[in-house]
């Protein structure tokens, strides 16, 4: 199963309103999904983003692939950083123990 990270769009015409969802990538883009970890809304001066970190961070570590535009917001939150710092720390615990 290819698990993406992806935008479900939601809101009136004209008035887009996105939740970041992980979804199979095989589903529609406003089907089924799998789990909720946040919402963006570019009407809002600035964009207004909200995204569960603790859930993005555990969705990456299982494999889900971000899309282009998702891993854009992700990163201008700082979660793209921080799950690339925590997995090399553990790259570098696991080569120090095995010494």
């Amino acid at each position: 199963m290819a698990v993406k990270i992806r935008l479900k769009r939601m809101g009136a015409k004209k008035r887009p309103f996105y939740r970041i969802v992980v979804a199979d990538s095989r589903f529609p883009r406003d089907g089924r999904f799998i789990e909720e970890i946040g919402y963006y809304n570019p009407i809002e001066n600035p964009a207004v983003v909200k995204v569960n970190k603790e859930l993005a961070k555990k969705w990456l570590s299982n494999g889900a692939a971000p899309t282009d535009t998702v891993r854009d917001i992700l990163s201008k939150e700082g979660i793209i950083k921080e799950f690339h710092e925590e997995k090399m720390s553990n790259k570098s615990k696991k080569v120090k123990a095995g010494k």
